[in-house]
């Protein structure tokens, strides 16, 4: 007895130091979830094989005999567990075929979609965007369409279907999204994104945007930027979204609104001026002057102290800061809606970078002498600008990510320059 039991042992030994060196050397490899599936099937044949070599050569027990006996019995439990023995022979095929490993963001053909934490013997476990766990049997994988989202590189594709009423020709259309596309900062500039007419029927004209972005965690905050371009360039241009297919929107007619004028509109979009009272808001539109530039014009130079507001009409700006060495780093772009030059008008300062055009530009100009007069009949209105430049300002120096945002971006320090340069006395309230 003592030998049998001896010689158990010893078989039931050798099965764990193999099995605990098939472990080792999956972590040596930093691939255990990788090799799972693998691992669980290595390991089971291996005690697997140390129970008959037992049976065998411990019990001297006719292991032929045994095999053909449980052969009937193996039929049994293989109908019994039918489909979790299709999903153990589908995890085998997936594991061989290799179409994802742990990491990767797939999408399953019907919705299912995440990144792969664990693949098993019966399923893998997604994490989706909602940090929910997905337990998917590796059975519906195997017949599914799935779409492997990570790819052979961190770089995402994506597209933006657009559609606009066919009130302007689609060449104009086109043109405007080409536009749309250049002055978006979060998509990749290489390769090249591309804007197609995918259909035009009565209803609409049918635009798609195609970009990348650097990652696919970054398709989101893309595609919220190119939705706002997209709204924004297409105001500017005069083009009206589609409501929705085969359903023709009347436009709006401008004749209704009670400031139907393009400065009007302008300083409405700007949170800058949001401080600003209707009738206040009037009189700086009033005062507002249109200018053009052609492509490739710098509109402001580095270093330059601008005495004018300019608020962007159509086209699209680039920041580009000088470096010392010589190279030209470009910061962002602006896009209709943004203005600059509030640095030089409120603050005194010189303008961070250069502005120069990328396209053909429409802008509007705010004197800093109108804007004055408006200061003069309610002082009050200093603390409200300051305290909106202290967060435009915040936002370019994390941009430039130079840490040099300085005491300058303090709103009570920005309303102490502002009453400077305006010659309005301290502590005013109106």
């Amino acid at each position: 007895m003592f030998i049998g039991v001896a010689k158990a042992t010893w078989w039931a030994g050798g099965a764990m130091v193999l099995a605990s060196s098939v472990r080792v050397f999956l972590i040596f490899e930093r691939k255990p979830r990788e090799g799972r599936l693998i691992q669980d099937l290595l390991v089971a044949f291996i005690y697997l094989g140390a129970a008959l070599s037992i049976i065998a050569f411990v019990f001297d027990l006719p292991v032929r005999t045994l095999v053909a006996t449980s052969g009937v019995f193996a039929i049994v439990l293989g109908l019994a567990l039918q489909s979790t023995l299709n999903d153990v022979f589908s995890g085998i095929a997936l594991n061989l075929g290799r179409p994802y490993t742990v990491g990767d963001w797939i999408e399953v053909e019907g919705g299912a979609r995440g990144q792969v934490v664990e693949t098993n013997l019966r399923s893998t476990h997604l994490l989706n965007d909602t940090n929910d766990l997905v337990i998917v049997p590796n059975s519906t994988l195997a017949k599914a369409t799935l779409t492997n989202l990570t790819g052979t590189d961190s770089v995402h594709g994506s597209k933006v279907v657009i559609r606009a009423l066919p009130t302007r020709s689609p060449a104009v259309i086109e043109e405007t999204m080409k536009t749309v596309i250049l002055s978006a900062n979060t998509i990749l500039k290489f390769p090249t994104p591309s804007v197609s007419i995918t259909g035009l029927d009565g209803s609409a004209v049918e635009v798609e945007l195609s970009f990348k972005v650097a990652s696919l965690g970054q398709t989101g905050i893309a595609k919220n930027e190119i939705f706002d371009l997209v709204f924004r360039h297409a105001k500017a241009a005069g083009i009206q979204l589609s409501s929705a297919a085969n359903a023709l929107t009347e436009a709006s007619p401008a004749e209704n609104s009670k400031h139907p004028g393009t400065p009007w509109r302008l300083l409405t979009s700007i949170p800058l001026f949001s401080a600003l009272t209707e009738d206040e808001m009037e009189t700086v539109a009033n005062s507002m002057k249109r200018c053009t530039f052609k492509k490739g014009v710098v509109m402001a130079p580095q270093n330059a102290s601008m005495t004018s507001l300019m608020i962007v009409r159509s086209g699209v700006v680039s920041v580009e800061r000088d470096e010392e060495d010589g190279r030209s780093e470009e910061l962002t772009r602006l896009a209709p809606g943004d203005l600059f030059g509030e640095r030089g008008v409120l603050m005194g300062a010189p303008e961070p970078a250069t502005m120069r055009a990328l396209t053909f530009i429409v802008v509007y100009e705010i004197s800093k002498d109108h804007l004055a007069s408006v200061m003069h009949e309610r002082p009050a209105l200093v603390e409200e600008l300051s305290q909106l430049l202290a967060k435009r300002v915040e936002t370019e120096e994390h941009l430039r990510a130079d840490g040099n945002a300085g005491a300058e971006a303090h709103p009570v320090s920005l309303a102490a320059k502002i009453r400077h340069l305006f010659r309005l006395p301290h502590g005013s309230i109106n």
